[in-house]
């Protein structure tokens, strides 16, 4: 008896699977259609598309599957026996606008020079290309790096320093190491960079990684700075392409539930 329901139960799935079929899916939409997340929310699959807006994903008839972009408004649509027979499905998305209020600044133009130009105040700011002085156009350091580059730069000119018969060099670096600040301001630095990635990672994958795997909205920042305690986060969620960041946070999700109920 038992070996007629295993035998009725494994023929069960092996049905089920076959009745599964791979779509091919395109994207339309006004604005970038690469890299935008698929998901089968009945099967539990995902996948992104290509910089053609095209995807291939595994479904079966009344199968849910979830669109979603930084750039577009999320859709769902049911998996009909029309795509299901066709293999084939073209999805419009809708870009998404952040509306903001209107704002009013300064002096209002009315388009007659004559009248605006003795309405406009004030004069162009002056900068050291003005003056002739060469001057850094890259990326502001922030304070803590700031810091972090003061307590472990070895020049006099920065630090103070010693001198000897071969020159000089600053002896606070080597305080600061001894003492531990180095270490705990390149901490600083790492989570500050860290927590500007925890928001930039959350913004673009939470709809598709808690639409697979759902997670209380209660537990989604703690979540999201439990991954960041595994070392592969930074370079992962900086280097790696969307799909293997999905299924980094996915394999992240399954161990912080995991710690859940250990707790519990």
């Amino acid at each position: 008896m038992r070996a007629t329901l295993l035998f009725s139960i494994i023929f069960l799935v092996g049905l089920a699977r076959a009745q599964s079929v791979e779509i091919t899916g395109k994207i339309e939409s006004s604005v970038d259609v690469e890299n935008i997340h698929v998901i089968n929310k009945t099967a539990q699959k995902f996948t992104i598309t290509n910089r053609f807006g095209e995807f291939t994903i595994p479904v079966n008839v009344n199968d849910t599957l979830s669109f979603s972009s930084v750039q577009h408004e999320a859709k769902a649509i049911v998996v009909s026996k029309a795509i299901y027979t066709s293999k084939t499905v073209t999805v419009l998305l809708v870009e998404k606008i952040n509306k903001l209020n209107l704002v009013t600044v300064g002096k209002v133009l009315t388009g007659d020079l004559n009248s605006d130009i003795g309405n406009v105040e004030g004069s162009a700011p002056i900068n050291f290309y003005n003056l002739g002085i060469p001057g850094y156009t890259g990326k502001l350091a922030t304070q803590s790096e700031r810091r972090l580059s003061e307590a472990s730069n070895l020049s006099p000119a920065i630090n103070g320093g010693i001198y000897g018969a071969g020159g000089s060099m600053s002896i606070l670096p080597i305080i600061n190491a001894i003492t531990g600040r180095t270490k705990m301001l390149k901490k600083r630095v790492e989570h500050e960079r860290n927590e500007a990635l925890i928001t930039k990672t959350r913004e673009k994958f939470s709809e598709s990684l808690f639409n697979i795997n759902p997670l209380d909205e209660a537990y989604r920042t703690d979540f999201f700075y439990f991954c960041e305690m595994d070392d592969n986060f930074y370079e992962t969620c900086t280097t790696k392409p969307d799909l293997e960041v999905l299924e980094f946070l996915k394999t992240k999700l399954k161990q912080y539930k995991i710690n859940q109920k250990a707790d519990d």
